[in-house]
């Protein structure tokens, strides 16, 4: 089976600790400086790519002299923040030498749990790799606890994967990807080439957390990759310092282990949007609008938009009807209810003007609405 890259334009990168920084000897020139060559040609080739790197913590310890990973969480979080600016000048300084724009994002899982958060970082995001800028995203770990004391990044790489929409994830780590049990203590194990993401049968033979440096291991890899096909994103779990990783994957490679999202993306999408969140409440649009919608899979703008009931914020799921009352999509709102109740029947260029700020042109943009 060829590599879940091939076809992919999306992709987001997650790399684990170890790799970032060279087994905790501090961050890797060389291993970055080679990711960011080719991410450089595949960037060239059209396509769009997120990195989200693990390796503060461990960098920070290098530069305060700590041999040893404190247990204070606040000394985590000190060695956190003096590791960030290593982590984000590296990658910075690798990735222009390759002609690449960078930006550094800092997220937490609440900033994704939070319906006005998560559409706040996936405006920004997807504006980032419009203008092909590309975002290396991190935990806030100076402010957050969670990778520190339960995880490992590879759960945040998931959850920005299902935030933008990516085609494929993959997850570089010290290990050549899955085994059915542990090849250090089982040398009957066996490799798995391929398998279905979010298949019961992979966590059972995932073991604890591996490296001492990151706190994760192949359990949290393989329950991010059934968070990934939640949204119809592959995951390709492989060596990070395999030669050519990223550009012989892409070329359709089987490296690694691919575990392949058992639902389509836009599938997977319209699921989530139509049956695990919650509406909030409701707007009436015009004959026009419905066309709009149901014809031309356009965007819905305010100006088609006659009547707002309910309570609703920024980020909440709110159902859209035709004028004869009918339910006909349901979206993510990009302005909360007052606040689309003062642009209905207006023009996007009058946004600002009439509420001091403008979020997107439209109040429903057609990658957050599902026809019902």
């Amino acid at each position: 089976m060829s590599s879940v890259l091939h076809a992919a334009r999306r992709i987001v990168v997650k790399v684990g600790s170890s790799l970032v920084t060279n087994e905790g000897r501090g961050v890797d020139a060389e291993a970055i400086g080679n990711w960011a060559r080719q991410l450089a040609v595949l960037a060239r080739e059209g396509r769009e790519l997120v990195m989200v790197s693990s390796g503060a913590i461990a960098e920070g310890m290098k530069r305060l002299g700590w041999a040893a990973r404190p247990k204070e969480i606040h000394e985590l979080q000190a060695a956190a923040a003096v590791g960030q600016m290593g982590l984000a000048q590296m990658y910075e300084s690798r990735l222009s030498e390759q002609g690449l724009h960078s930006a550094q994002v800092l997220l937490t899982h609440a900033d994704l749990a939070d319906r006005e958060r998560y559409l706040n970082a996936r405006s920004t995001l997807l504006t980032l790799l419009s203008l092909n800028v590309l975002p290396v995203i991190n935990e806030n770990d100076t402010v957050v606890t969670d990778e520190i004391k339960f995880g490992d990044n590879d759960t945040l790489g998931a959850l920005v994967a299902n935030l933008v929409e990516a085609d494929a994830l993959v997850i570089l780590t010290d290990q050549r990807g899955l085994y059915s049990a542990d090849p250090r203590k089982d040398p009957a194990a066996r490799f798995i080439d391929v398998a279905t993401a979010g298949d019961p049968a992979l966590e059972l033979m995932a073991g604890g957390a591996g490296s001492s440096l990151g706190r994760g291991g192949m359990i949290t890899k393989i329950l991010a990759a059934k968070r990934a096909a939640g949204s119809g994103a592959s995951t390709v779990i492989a060596w990070g310092r395999e030669p050519d990783v990223l550009l012989r994957l892409a070329r359709g490679e089987a490296i690694g282990t691919a575990l392949v999202a058992g639902t389509p993306k836009l599938a997977a999408r319209k699921q989530w949007m139509v049956d695990h969140l919650q509406m909030r409440g409701a707007v009436t649009v015009d004959e026009g609008a419905v066309a709009k919608l149901r014809d031309e899979g356009k965007s819905l703008l305010p100006i088609g938009v006659v009547d707002v009931t309910g309570d609703f914020i920024r980020g909440d799921v709110i159902s859209v009807r035709a004028p004869s009352g009918a339910e006909l999509a349901r979206g993510l709102a990009n302005y909360s209810s007052t606040e689309a109740r003062l642009i209905a029947r207006k023009p996007s260029s009058q946004i600002e003007a009439l509420l001091g700020f403008a979020n997107e042109p439209e109040l429903i943009h057609r990658t957050n609405l599902v026809l019902v």
